[in-house]
């Protein structure tokens, strides 16, 4: 039987890396940063119960390669031990979104024993704002451990080219801050391979352009990033007898989304030329992300159509696929100030992408109204004034 693609390349990456750390010095353990250990997750393999494993991250997450290495790993340790891996990741979501879909995509689940989270690269190419990834990730751990306190939790960040230049102008990137911040304030371990991944071409041990050659990595990063994990479950592992941190320190952002959650589209009232669209799908020979289509959308194609969408909660925002002919829309909250917001994305011309917009943020307590409005114009590049929600977002604190 023929090895996988995959798989050849895979053992190709593995030679070229033991070479390469036989040759230099730089060792995985140097880019984790043990603020706590995940002793709840080490205890039940310990005692072989079964264990839940979670991965929410984006399309490095979803694609085949590390994610796969560790289950892989993990069933292969430790046999006596069931494992239930769940695979959250969605190309193109970083923290905002993550918040907003925790509930359904991971904790409807069940009990989580370990939960990896990445968003850094997504969180820079989708341009998400400083406060609102720290808010995003604080939301995550909370909203996490409020559901199962026992729930461990390992931050990561990955790399990307632009994370490059940064290291090498001697500034940690903004995205890699926010994630190190959290996980040193909540005592949850951070895995820097954004970090790994400069300094071992910094060390000469490989190139980004022959080697790793994309922020969606080769096989041989896909292996980097593997073994530095698999060298964190490794040590948590012998450090089982470590005391677990008890309970959730005082929050950092009374703001933070520890409460996101998906409202259905079906909550939208006052219809007026806003239609459900129990099926939808591409009807221009376009690609949809997976679980973006074959799905109910709230839609219009016309301008000036309208709806209203009550709520409670201290944020809202609407998870939108943004095609080629998305529009712009204008919305207030409360009969406030007009605003205006355009749904075209630099990938739109190709793509039919969610897109997660938030709309109103640090609202005060109580019901709300967001009213929205498709306008009469739209992006140069668009072809037409079209809206589709997936989803309404609800920080419901």
């Amino acid at each position: 039987m023929k090895l996988s693609s995959f798989l050849c390349l895979t053992l190709l990456a593995m030679a070229l890396i033991s070479k390469s750390f036989a040759q230099n010095k730089l060792q995985p353990a140097s880019f984790i940063t043990f603020n706590g250990y995940s002793t709840n997750f080490a205890e039940k393999i310990d005692k072989k119960e079964p264990v839940t494993i979670a991965f929410l991250g984006g399309s490095i997450t979803n694609m085949e390669g590390w994610r796969g290495l560790v289950c892989n790993y993990l069933t292969k340790t430790y046999p006596q031990t069931k494992f239930k891996f769940i695979n959250a990741g969605i190309p193109s979501l970083g923290s905002l979104p993550h918040a907003f879909r925790l509930q359904r995509d991971v904790l409807d689940s069940g009990k989580i024993d370990l939960l990896f989270v990445e968003s850094a690269v997504n969180d820079h190419v989708n341009k998400t704002a400083e406060q609102n990834q720290r808010r995003a990730l604080e939301g995550i751990i909370r909203h996490t451990l409020n559901k199962n306190p026992k729930t461990n939790i390992v931050l990561m960040a990955f790399a990307d080219e632009d994370k490059n230049n940064d290291f090498d102008k001697g500034k940690t990137p903004v995205e890699v801050k926010v994630h190190s911040d959290l996980a040193e304030y909540y005592h949850l371990p951070f895995i820097n391979l954004a970090l790994e991944v400069d300094k071992r071409i910094a060390n000469k041990e490989f190139t980004w352009a022959a080697d790793f050659k994309d922020l969606h990595p080769a096989p041989f990063g896909q292996q980097l990033y593997f073994n530095t994990i698999k060298t964190y479950l490794e040590e948590n592992q012998k450090n089982t007898n470590k005391k677990a941190d008890s309970g959730v320190p005082k929050i950092i952002d009374k703001f933070a989304y520890t409460k996101g959650q998906y409202v259905n589209i079906s909550a939208a009232e006052n219809l007026n030329t806003f239609s459900i669209n129990k099926n939808w799908k591409p009807a221009d020979g376009l690609e949809a992300r997976p679980g973006f289509v074959n799905i109910p959308v709230l839609e219009s194609s016309t301008r000036n159509s309208s709806f209203d969408f009550i709520f409670k909660g201290n944020a809202v925002g609407i998870a939108v696929l943004s095609g080629p002919d998305a529009g712009m829309l204008h919305y207030r909250i409360d009969g406030g100030e007009e605003k205006i917001i355009d749904l075209y994305t630099q990938w739109s011309a190709s793509l039919h992408l969610p897109w997660y917009l938030l709309l109103g943020d640090q609202l005060g307590g109580g019901e709300h109204k967001l009213s929205v409005r498709t306008s009469e114009y739209h992006h140069p590049k668009s072809t037409g004034y079209t809206c589709r929600i997936a989803y309404f977002l609800v920080n419901n604190n």
